[in-house]
């Protein structure tokens, strides 16, 4: 049960997922969380870099759908000028809206990966789902209320892993 929320890799921004590496491994198409895996959870736009990533994305044919748990209006305002695909209020971990991004995409669960700060929500419904986890650090030392509650949890299951042997990657 624990592997579900192991990660299959752990990068400390998501600048570091590059339209060729993802292409060299037959990746089509990104189901990627909001808050505080794109930008901070309190910021309403996309930055000038994050802006120019989504471009190269796009310039490589990997299509990009945003999965939040956020309520709409966040996510529409932070989508719609940028013209990506989202779906609110996801209720992830749950597997709907994964396989509805994967249904919106025209993709199978092996074309995609998901990237997410959170183990419990992003990492936990990616791996549920069959598909390539990718674990990203916080873009933002805070969080929201709910979130705060999931990063005491994640810390122990992270610390416990640890132990095991289970990670292979600096905190």
């Amino acid at each position: 049960m624990l592997k579900h929320f192991l990660p299959d890799e752990h990068v400390k921004s998501i600048f570091e997922i590059t339209p060729q590496l993802l292409l060299e491994r037959g990746i089509k198409g990104i189901v990627t969380d909001l808050d505080n895996t794109l930008v901070e959870w309190d910021r309403p736009n996309a930055t000038p870099k994050l802006i120019e990533w989504f471009k190269e994305m796009k310039n490589h044919g990997i299509l990009v759908t945003i999965v939040s748990n956020n309520k709409e209006q966040r996510v529409k305002d932070f989508s719609d000028p940028l013209n990506i695909p989202f779906i609110h209020e996801a209720r992830k971990p749950m597997g709907k809206a994964f396989r509805k991004a994967l249904a919106h995409m025209n993709l199978n669960r092996e074309d995609v990966v998901v990237i997410g700060d959170q183990l419990l929500t992003d990492v936990f419904g990616g791996n549920r789902s069959g598909l390539h986890t990718i674990l990203v650090v916080p873009v933002a030392q805070t969080d929201g209320f709910f979130t705060k509650f999931n990063r005491r949890i994640e810390r122990r299951l992270l610390s416990w892993m640890k132990k095991k042997g289970m990670l292979y990657w600096e905190e």
